[in-house]
């Protein structure tokens, strides 16, 4: 039972990082789009209006004085990758595959980027007790995760963000696919979950969406550290089809791409301000994990018991880093 629960968990943790590492390239794609013409510029604005979803009673964080401004203040976006697989059969009560905080702080051009852990054992503020963080999405959706993350750490969430893994999928099939070398030959599962449905041989060749996938997924063969470095070349690849001339024509398909899934509270104006001040300039980008144990609870179920003293030294990391929700705005 502990050999089989360990690999069971394992396996959940291949999608976690994938979240950001798709943000940036279409951070990326939507700069091109806002900077390349008027046409693609009105397909970026149309298909992020279709993302567009504020929550409802949350004009600001409650633990803000007053809003903030994201061309003046430091500001925070939680991302959150949605588990939107038909085979789960979640439907609306989604749960969150990956979860991250950024934190913002301008004058500094720094980001803090936390990982927080899917299985992690925190109170769930929407129902009262405590269980896993990624069912805090099941039980109230964006708005629940929201304010469990605002009680975990303390920290004023401005913004976010949710995309479902389709994006990747759907993004290299509308560019026609991506130019990469596979560095070794493996089976992987898809999107639907069908083991060794994804069967690649080593040597460059062209990636359609699925197997794009499969390539950031995959860590069968080695280790986290190498997959990190796949998915740069796999965040290349994106970046150079979408800048070449015979992408250009298919930028509309990728912007509703991104616009069919994703889902954020960003407006218009904030978007293109995050995408102009994520390529300008030189950003800074710390990445912080989150230490604790393996835990098992009643009936064996699995769970990631924090470590209290890293967590209260994150807080710390978090709230200073914020200027302590200080808005400088007027």
């Amino acid at each position: 039972m502990f050999t089989r629960n360990v690999l069971n968990e394992r396996r959940k943790k291949k999608r976690r990082r994938i979240v950001f590492f798709i943000l940036i390239p279409l951070l990326l794609l939507i700069s091109a789009g806002v900077f390349y013409g008027a046409t693609l510029y009105n397909d970026f604005k149309q298909s992020m209006e279709v993302s567009y979803e504020a929550i409802e009673g949350r004009e600001k964080s409650p633990i803000r004085e007053e809003a903030v401004k994201i061309d003046k203040d430091n500001f925070s976006v939680l991302i959150m990758g949605i588990d939107d697989s038909e085979k789960r059969g979640f439907g609306g009560n989604s749960r969150t595959d990956a979860l991250m905080l950024a934190t913002v702080n301008q004058d500094e051009r720094s980001v803090k980027l936390l990982s927080i852990p899917r299985d992690s054992y925190v109170y769930i503020p929407e129902v009262g007790y405590e269980t896993r963080i990624n069912h805090a999405h099941a039980f109230g959706g964006p708005k629940a995760t929201i304010e469990t993350v605002e009680n975990l750490f303390e920290v004023p969430i401005d913004y976010y963000v949710s995309v479902n893994f389709n994006v990747l999928i759907d993004v290299v099939d509308a560019l026609g696919g991506i130019n990469i070398e596979v560095p070794y030959a493996f089976s992987e599962q898809d999107s639907k979950d069908r083991a060794g449905a994804i069967q690649l041989e080593a040597g460059p060749q062209i990636l359609n969406g699925e197997e794009a996938l499969a390539l950031a997924r995959t860590r069968k063969l080695d280790n986290d550290i190498e997959r990190g470095k796949r998915q740069q070349e796999i965040i290349k690849s994106v970046i150079n089809r979408a800048a070449s001339v015979g992408s250009i024509s298919k930028y509309d398909d990728v912007f509703k791409s991104v616009g069919s899934n994703m889902k954020t509270d960003l407006v218009f104006g904030e978007i293109k301000y995050l995408a102009e001040f994520g390529i300008k300039d030189s950003l800074s980008i710390e990445s912080l994990t989150l230490s604790g144990e393996d835990y098992w609870g009643n009936g064996g179920a699995y769970y990631y018991k924090l470590d209290e003293a890293e967590l209260e030294n994150t807080k710390t990391a978090l709230q200073n880093h914020l200027d302590h929700f200080y808005a400088k705005s007027e």
